[in-house]
């Protein structure tokens, strides 16, 4: 039966679609790369509707072996069709948005062909209005000039010629425009047939939009997963600090407890020495007593013998008296004195049972705090692999568009009308529209970041894939779009302006945090920082020292950076200055002395416009002591040069030749993104420098993003749609699965791409 479908088939010979190819007709269908052994086909509708509609027969219904055998023959059969709709699909866009192209080209052409008549229209009644004044003058001088009437015969008479000339020229314009007509009703045919194979494309693509739903819901469930995980991480993190705070504070108050039990003490022992020093006292004051009373009894019975000593006894009387007055204030004292102590040795006793349940409250928290990080080192270990599982499920290839606001003195009121963003909850924050000509072109990225989105939301949304290069991955993220659309911002931010910091910077900052954090965990990470820029097909050494190496008055670097792969699919630019680099203030030095040294110009389009295409390459190598696992991962953070139109950049000059290079550049790395969404066996990458340096990145084991930038305003509809088609490729790639660095050797000291 696949024989029998082979055969309905049209073989015909593959004619790739890329930039500048040549146009396909109308009955004309793409060719199937697909590599099955059957070679290209294409299907018809009647081939379509008679596999839809086949029922596979059986000898014998319980030959499972044969069941199986027949089904997978159907099923190659239905993929190897499924592919040719999905080519079909592809090439069919581009034939109609070339035929479409044309059309706007024969509409022009008509528009300057009915603008010329009219300016001949308008020359034509200024001769016959000039003619009719002439005429009317020699009339009135006919009779007095006899003489001049032969002149102005003769010039009436030539008049007369031109007249009949510009009819003739009005003539020919008349059938010119008939023809151009024509030809406008023969391409609106062509577009016809062209919606009419379209709609029969729109009716599978919402089939398999149906089954591309269900995957989003998979990886919505995943986006959950991981979410849910970060706010345990987040939660335990703050249990964490809560739990260090109340530490700190038991500790505080344990070491307040221990003061007043010492203030306490002293005066307990200040307590017993003032009773040791009031019963001695006491025990004088006693003693005095009892010879006092020993005194007066004597004298008493002396004084029945002695009135004369009355006097005498009255006074010691009186000063036993007081004495016993003494004795009783010394006893209240020593009373007192007692209770005191009891006192403190109670407040003692209750200090001492509360450093003990403080004792033990801080063993509680000791042992919270090392069983929170334990989960916190679990959940970091989790948060890795949902990530990376993530970005395997989303491709390895992913795109995020980013429209950039308004700037002054564009026009504001055409934005509504240019680029609108669907609100449907499948495209949400995932969607964007383009409106050229009253006809709305609809695109589906990964993420789509409005105007008034700030650098930290664009931030949050990679910083997890800036996490990866940490985790021991190759990790590129580009910025592709027209000149003026926002790339450089985009990626290096405002100087001066810490809010509006770019991608690079906000990264570096991560990564140098997350360093010093996972020092807990016992990993050490050493860092290399080098960057280049891509001039004129020209390496450029940004971080060199020698202002000469860098640019010479002709553009051409004297040192040879040449790009070298090795068997491991690492590549190395040779002769290329790398830095070790300890804190992000270090590298933000030298990203403001590279932007120092990359060439910059002024268009029409922009006044200061990136003419070189810019790499920003961190090589990280982490090594853990307590498992002595070790990994080696790769930033690549880039800033493409613009494409720009000449008839809009008004380039001339050295500008010319910098624009046609970065055109250059820009569309082998088009014919690359086609190839590689193609499946073809062979890859451009030599074409240019930019696509050789970024082979490990695009077709390699990276995990790869790319930021396409769009002006919004009405005058580059039409550069912004090309960016968005060729997003959309971009956005379908799929390369190698990305693969994770670990068990290696240490870093040698050349530093590569990936």
């Amino acid at each position: 039966m696949v024989g029998a479908m082979a055969n309905n088939g049209r073989i015909r010979s593959a004619s790739p679609v890329t930039n500048g190819s040549k146009d396909l007709t109308p009955n004309s269908a793409p060719a199937s790369t697909t590599g099955s052994e059957y070679g290209p086909v294409e299907f018809t509708r009647e081939d379509v509707e008679t596999l839809l509609n086949e029922r596979i027969k059986y000898k014998s219904k319980f030959n499972y072996k044969e069941r199986c055998e027949n089904m997978m023959e159907y099923i190659k059969r239905l993929r190897l069709c499924i592919r040719w709709f999905q080519e079909l699909e592809l090439d069919y866009a581009f034939e109609q948005e070339k035929l479409k192209n044309a059309l706007e080209l024969n509409e022009k052409h008509c528009a300057d062909m009915e603008v010329s008549l009219r300016n001949k229209e308008e020359e034509l009644n200024m001769i016959i209005e000039e003619l009719r004044k002439n005429f009317e003058s020699v009339q009135m001088q006919l009779a007095r000039e006899q003489t001049e009437k032969l002149a102005a015969n003769d010039s009436l008479g030539n008049e007369k010629e031109t007249r009949l000339a510009v009819e003739k020229a009005q003539a020919g314009l008349v059938e010119e425009l008939g023809k151009t007509q024509g030809d406008l009703q023969t391409a609106n045919q062509r577009i016809q047939s062209v919606n009419d194979m379209y709609k029969l494309l729109q009716e599978y693509n919402s089939s398999l939009q149906l089954y591309n739903s269900k995957l989003q819901g998979d990886l919505d469930e995943a986006h959950e997963t991981i979410k849910h995980g970060e706010k345990e991480r987040t939660a335990i993190v703050e249990n964490i600090g809560n739990l260090k705070g109340q530490f700190s504070a038991l500790q505080d108050q344990l070491a307040a407890s221990k003061a007043s039990q010492e203030d306490i003490m002293k005066q307990k022992g200040e307590l017993v020495n003032e009773i040791a020093s009031l019963k001695v006292e006491l025990q004088q004051a006693k003693e005095d007593r009892d010879r006092h009373l020993v005194e007066v009894q004597t004298l008493q019975t002396e004084a029945t013998k002695y009135n004369d000593f009355k006097d005498t006894i009255t006074e010691l009387e009186t000063t036993c008296s007081s004495q016993s007055t003494q004795i009783r204030e010394l006893q209240d004292r020593l009373v007192s004195s007692e209770r005191r102590l009891q006192v403190s040795d109670l407040t003692t006793f209750e200090k001492i049972n509360e450093f003990e349940d403080q004792k033990q409250s801080i063993i509680d928290l000791k042992s919270r705090v090392e069983e929170a990080e334990l989960k916190l080192v679990e959940g970091e270990k989790l948060r890795k692999k949902l990530h990376n599982t993530i970005l395997e499920l989303k491709g390895n290839i992913r795109v995020f568009c980013r429209v950039r606001p308004l700037l002054p003195g564009e026009n504001n009121g055409e934005e509504g009308k240019t680029i609108s963003y669907p609100t449907s909850l499948e495209a949400l924050g995932r969607g964007i529209d383009l409106m050229q000509n009253a006809q709305k072109h609809s695109f589906t990225f990964d993420k789509v970041f409005l105007p008034t989105a700030s650098q930290q939301d664009v931030f949050i949304e990679i910083s997890q894939l800036v996490q990866s290069a940490l985790d021991g991955y190759k990790v590129c993220i580009f910025a592709y779009g027209q000149t003026g659309s926002g790339k450089t911002f985009t990626m290096m931010g405002r100087p001066g302006n810490p809010e509006e910091k770019g991608l690079i910077p906000r990264s570096l900052e991560q990564i140098f945090e997350t360093r010093q954090s996972l020092r807990s965990q016992g990993w050490k990470y050493e860092l290399q920082v080098s960057m280049l820029e891509i001039y004129n097909e020209t390496i450029r050494d940004l971080l060199s020292t020698n202002k000469e190496a860098v640019r010479t008055d002709n553009g051409v670097s004297p040192q040879k950076h040449a790009i070298k792969h090795d068997a491991s699919g690492n590549t190395h630019v040779a002769e290329l200055t790398i830095l070790d680099v300890k804190s992000s203030r270090e590298v933000s030095f030298l990203l403001d002395h590279a932007a120092r040294n990359r060439s910059v110009g002024k268009t029409q389009m922009n006044e200061q416009s990136s003419r070189s295409h810019f790499v920003f390459t961190l090589r990280i190598s982490g090594v853990n002591e307590s498992t002595e696992q070790q990994v080696q991962g790769v930033l690549n953070l880039i800033d493409l040069a613009g494409s720009e139109r000449l008839s809009k950049s008004g380039s001339t000059g050295d500008r010319l030749k910098e624009t046609q290079a970065i055109n250059k550049s820009l569309s082998s790395l088009g014919d690359v993104i086609f190839a590689l969404a193609k499946k073809e066996d062979h890859v451009p990458f030599r074409n240019s420098k930019l696509t050789y340096l970024l082979q490990p990145c695009l077709g390699g084991d990276s995990k790869t993003l790319m930021f396409v930038n769009i002006a919004p305003e009405s005058s580059s509809t039409g550069e912004s749609l090309c960016s968005l088609r060729f997003a959309a490729r971009v956005n379908a790639c799929e390369i190698g699965t990305p693969r994770r660095q670990t068990n290696i050797k240490p870093l040698e000291s050349r530093l590569s791409l990936g």
